[in-house]
């Protein structure tokens, strides 16, 4: 008996007065990395007069190379626009690779559980 199979890897996407919020889960790699391009692309065009666009990384159970480029890209895309990427709530796995890379010092990562505002659907 074959079970249905849930996605690797999957964004929602919840506005706030300060911008969107895209929050994902599961596993940011190498074949889900162009899902986080989609969802933060998708995020900057519904709301062009964002101020901040935070992805929750709560949800994020491993993040390898590919998921890194993603949040990379997602900074320099982000700094073209005029808008403020926040990395939120980053489970260990993705903070230690962020500290081993040193891309802690070009993302802004907070932590705390405060760093995502409360959304309102979009």
């Amino acid at each position: 008996m074959s079970h249905p199979t849930e996605p690797l890897f999957t964004t929602a996407l919840h506005g706030t007065t300060a911008g969107p919020i895209v929050q994902a889960t599961g596993e940011l790699d190498l074949d889900t990395a162009a899902t986080l391009d989609t969802a933060l692309r998708r995020a900057l065009a519904v709301d062009p007069s964002a101020v901040v666009l935070v992805v929750d990384l709560a949800g994020v159970t491993f993040c390898d190379s590919c998921g890194l480029g993603a949040l990379l890209r997602a900074r320099a895309e982000t700094e073209r626009a005029g808008v403020k990427l926040r990395l939120a709530r980053p489970t260990n796995a993705v903070v230690r690779l962020l500290e081993i890379t040193g891309a802690d010092h070009v993302l802004t990562v907070d932590r705390d559980e405060r760093a995502v505002p409360h959304p309102h659907e979009r």
